[in-house]
């Protein structure tokens, strides 16, 4: 069992940055792969990105390929998504999940409860 807390959101300018966090609980987290997705109003949820366990092989979005960077720390069972150049587009709730690595929900077993990130114009 794995628990997934995420912080960091917030309300920022658009150009801004925003370092969002995932702490997970449990002692297995090493082994997972994890990946970040977003949900803006009105809209489905959509794929951001994702970390191999070994946080060699990463996997982005288009839409965020050269602005957001996924890395992980196993030590601290944390796993963080850096927002550079955001945009007002990038207005969602973030979550974070535990178990895949590719851009379907269905392959993630675990979800954090989601963070609020504003960007205004």
């Amino acid at each position: 069992q794995v628990q997934l807390v995420e912080s960091g959101g917030g309300l920022v300018q658009a150009g801004g940055s925003l370092r969002l966090s995932c702490e997970a609980s449990g002692r297995t987290f090493s082994r997972y792969s994890m990946g970040w997705f977003r949900q803006a109003p009105g809209k489905e949820r959509e794929f951001v990105g994702a970390i191999r366990w070994s946080g060699v092989r990463l996997y982005y979005a288009d839409s965020v390929k050269g602005r957001f960077t996924i890395s992980r720390d196993n030590a601290k069972n944390t796993v963080h998504l850096e927002m550079n150049s955001l945009k007002p587009e990038d207005t969602a709730v973030y979550y974070c999940a535990a178990g895949g690595t590719t851009a379907r929900e269905r392959d993630y077993a675990y979800w954090g409860q989601g963070t609020q990130v504003t960007v205004s114009s």
